[in-house]
């Protein structure tokens, strides 16, 4: 925006030469310190049923309604040039309309041929846009119907019940259904996939998977691409299905699949894109060490792991296991058998350079986006059914996209 200058007023009886102010402020800065000066002179609140900026609003909506009133007739109020032309004004409506700063209510006018079709306050339309994204934005930050109905009642005096809530958060189904759809690229370097939680009713409330994969694109920009509720467990076989649905998608071929160390899926990777490299998570991989390690021994067993995933080569790093195995194999040997049965999906990364490997040795980049899901959901308990649950953790991957 650009700054405005505003000569400071000079009395001509003044000597001239005068040197100019210039005022460094916006112009929107400049108006709002009108606007709010004004209102204290007047003694009223800026917000409000009454308020300054619900006065203000007023005025502005009703002022572009009737410069689209002149628009669709063709002549301003009282001219002669609108005699006889077969249509004029005919008075106006009341409308009350939801905006940003509550209720407003508004003169709408009308014409005598009824065929006049408002833009800035549509026919029918009770809230406007921005409105209905306020509540879409609370919808997504994990709020329910309920306590969107309360928050809009408490702040801006506005009467909506969650009926009417829910008809506008149900909007963006269709796009829902679009972006589940959508073509995507060609070719991913990376994809990592992973899986969630939530509470379903479905009869009964139940805790369903929802499996999400996040993509790296060529440019290096993050993209959502899907998520897909489950029935039951995390299974591979499920897993197959939805990799298949992002190849016939359009996705020919990955470089690396980042996964967790889920039984069967390294298998259902290859299947798909067989040309890929699936890295297994060092940071479930550790998990699962300890799992297989008594809690008294964990301090060293970390210790003496950091050098086999930190190592500068995979020569270096199976020099490391190898003495790990020595050290530890009689003590530990689940944890050795489970990470030599690992190894093929665990080595991959170590290929690359430590500024590569920072992004796939561990699916943290998708873990991210589910900490962000598990904030929506959290609040909520349950959902009525799969489509609210993917509805809001829709809009919760919304604006994820890049690195």
């Amino acid at each position: 925006m650009a700054r405005i200058g505003t000569k400071r007023n000079i009395d001509p009886e003044e000597p001239t030469g005068r040197e100019l102010v210039f005022d460094e402020r916006t112009a929107e800065q400049v108006l709002a310190e009108q606007l709010v000066a004004r209102a204290r002179e007047e003694g009223v609140d800026l917000v409000g049923p009454n308020g300054f900026l619900t006065k203000v609003t007023k005025s502005v909506l009703e002022a572009a309604l009737n410069a689209e009133m002149t628009e669709h007739l063709g002549y301003e109020p009282h001219d002669p040039a609108g005699r006889g032309s077969g249509n004029s004004r005919n008075g106006t409506t009341k409308k009350t309309v939801n905006t940003d700063i509550g209720p407003v209510v508004i003169e709408v006018p009308r014409d005598r041929e009824g065929n006049f079709e408002p833009v800035i306050v549509p026919k029918h339309a009770r809230r406007l846009d921005g409105f209905n994204e306020s509540i879409i934005s609370l919808y997504a930050k994990g709020l329910t119907t309920g306590e969107i109905s309360e928050h809009l009642a408490e702040i801006y005096g506005a009467e909506v019940s969650k009926d009417t809530i829910s008809r506008i958060t149900d909007a963006i189904g269709p796009e829902l259904i679009e972006w589940q759809n959508r073509p995507l690229d060609r070719v991913y370097p990376v994809i990592f996939i992973d899986a969630i939680r939530v509470k379903i009713r479905d009869g009964a409330v139940a805790n369903r998977p929802i499996y999400v994969a996040l993509g790296i694109n060529l440019d290096g920009e993050r993209d959502v691409l899907g998520m897909w509720v489950g029935t039951g467990g995390e299974g591979a076989k499920h897993w197959l299905g939805v990799l298949s649905e992002l190849k016939n998608r359009g996705v020919e071929d990955v470089f690396i699949v980042c996964c967790d160390g889920l039984n069967g899926l390294p298998e259902s990777i290859n299947a798909t894109w067989p040309r890929a490299d699936v890295q297994t998570c060092v940071v479930h991989l550790i998990r699962n060490t300890l799992r297989y390690t008594p809690q008294n021994k964990w301090p060293a067993i970390v210790k003496d792991i950091r050098p086999i995933y930190t190592a500068p080569t995979l020569e270096a790093a199976t020099e490391r296991f190898n003495e790990f195995e020595e050290k530890w194999g009689t003590q530990v040997p689940a944890v050795v058998k489970l990470w030599r049965d690992a190894w093929g999906e665990f080595i991959p990364f170590l290929a690359f350079p430590p500024e590569v490997r920072s992004i796939i040795y561990t699916t943290n980049t998708i873990e991210s986006l589910n900490a962000r899901f598990r904030r929506s959901v959290k609040v909520r308990g349950h959902f009525p059914n799969e489509q609210a649950a993917l509805k809001v953790l829709y809009l919760g991957a919304s604006d994820f996209s890049v690195v």
